[in-house]
C-alpha cells in the first residue's frame, strides 16, 4: 500500500516563517501585510511570489525529503549515533570550538544552531542511505551470479615484497618520476635476482618495505575478495600455488612481488557474500550513473505519493529533475 502525502503548496508555511505565530495586520484585500510601508504595505502573498522562484523550489524539496526519509528510516536505531559521530568529525576539524564550526555551517549550509545543524546532517545522511538503498535495489540476481562466478575466490595465502617510492608531498614532479622510476628498477632487480635462485625469504628481509611482515618472509594473512587493493588481488588470484609475479604489480603502496603460498579448494558460498556482492555492484551503478542519485529520490517521492499542488513548482519540480539528470549524465 502507498504511504500518502500530499502537500498544498507552502504559502502557508511561509507566513509562519515570516510573520511568526502572533497577531498579523490585514491589508484591505484580505492579504497578510509583513511590512508597513508609508506608500503601500507588503503583503505575504507579495513576499512569496517574489520568493517563489528563487528559493521555494529548494525549501520544497528539503522539506519533502526530510519528511518522508524519517518515516522510512524511522526504525534506524544507529542514525543518531552516525549524527553525533560526525559532529565530532566536524569539530575536531574546526579546534573542537562549536563557534567556529557553526561559522562554517552557516557559511556552506546556511544553518545557525547546532540543533538545525545536526537536523541537516541527519537529512543529508538519510538521503544518502536511500541513494545507495535505492541502487541496490536494482541489482539483478543475474548480476549478482556473473559477479561471484568472474570476482569471488577461495582464500589465498600469499607472500609479498614491497618496493616504495621515496618521494614525498614536498617532492618536485621530477623527484616524484626519479623516485617512482627508482622503485621500479629495484623492483625488477628483486625478480631478476628470484630467477637466479636466491631465496625469496632472505630477499623479502633485504628489500621489503612493509615492516610488518619482512621478517615473516613477507607473509599476509589470508585474505579474500575485497580484503586487498583490485590489482593486487588479481594478480595473487591469477597465479598458480607456488608462483611468483615477473613483472612488479603496482598499487597505491607501491610496488609487488607477489608469491602465492596456498588456495584454499572451495570459495565461499554465494549466501555468505551474496550481501558485500550486492553492496558492490551499487556502488559501481553509483559511480558508472550519477544520475541514480536523483532518480532514487524520485522513485522514494512516488513511494510517498507525493503530489505538488501548485502547477508552478509542480512545473519548477519536473523541470529541475530532468535538468539535474541531464547534467549529472554529461
Amino acid at each position: 500500500m502507498k504511504k500518502t502525502l500530499k502537500l498544498f503548496g507552502i504559502t502557508a508555511l511561509v507566513v509562519v516563517l515570516v510573520t511568526g505565530c502572533g497577531k498579523v495586520p490585514k491589508l484591505e484585500n484580505g492579504q497578510d501585510a509583513v511590512v508597513k510601508v508609508k506608500n503601500g504595505d507588503i503583503s505575504v502573498d507579495k513576499l512569496y511570489d517574489e520568493m517563489k522562484d528563487k528559493y521555494a523550489l529548494s525549501v520544497l524539496i528539503d522539506m519533502i525529503d526530510k519528511q518522508i526519509l524519517n518515516e522510512e528510516y524511522k526504525d534506524n536505531k544507529e542514525i543518531d549515533k552516525d549524527v553525533d559521530s560526525q559532529i565530532s568529525l566536524f569539530l575536531a576539524q574546526t579546534e573542537n570550538s562549536e563557534e567556529k564550526l557553526l561559522e562554517a555551517a552557516k557559511e556552506n549550509w546556511g544553518v545557525n544552531s547546532m540543533a538545525e545543524l545536526k537536523e541537516f546532517i541527519k537529512t543529508s545522511l538519510l538521503r544518502n542511505k536511500a541513494i545507495s538503498d535505492y541502487a541496490k535495489s536494482i541489482v539483478t540476481d543475474k548480476e549478482i551470479e556473473k559477479y561471484y562466478d568472474e570476482n569471488i575466490f577461495a582464500d589465498i595465502t600469499a607472500k609479498h615484497i614491497l618496493i616504495t617510492s621515496d618521494a614525498n608531498t614536498k617532492s618536485t614532479d621530477a623527484e616524484k618520476q626519479e623516485a617512482e622510476e627508482k622503485a621500479l628498477n629495484t623492483a625488477k632487480e628483486v625478480i631478476k635476482k628470484l630467477k637466479n635462485g636466491e631465496d625469496w625469504d632472505k630477499l623479502a628481509k633485504e628489500y621489503s618495505q612493509d615492516e610488518s611482515n619482512k621478517d615473516k618472509g613477507g607473509l599476509l594473512p589470508e585474505f579474500v575478495h575485497g580484503d586487498m587493493v583490485k590489482d593486487f588481488e588479481v594478480a595473487a588470484k591469477n597465479l598458480k600455488k607456488g608462483e611468483y609475479t615477473t613483472t612488479p604489480v603496482k598499487t597505491t603502496y607501491g610496488y609487488h612481488i607477489i608469491y602465492k603460498v596456498d588456495q584454499k579448494e572451495e570459495k565461499p558460498k554465494l549466501e555468505v557474500v551474496k550481501d558485500d556482492i550486492i553492496q558492490t555492484l551499487a556502488n559501481e551503478k553509483l559511480t558508472n550513473d550519477s544520475t541514480l542519485q536523483i532518480t532514487a529520490m524520485e522513485k522514494l517521492r512516488e513511494k510517498y505519493d507525493v503530489k505538488i499542488q501548485d502547477s508552478y513548482l509542480k512545473t519548477q519540480y519536473e523541470t529541475y529533475l530532468t535538468n539535474a539528470k541531464n547534467n549529472l549524465s554529461k
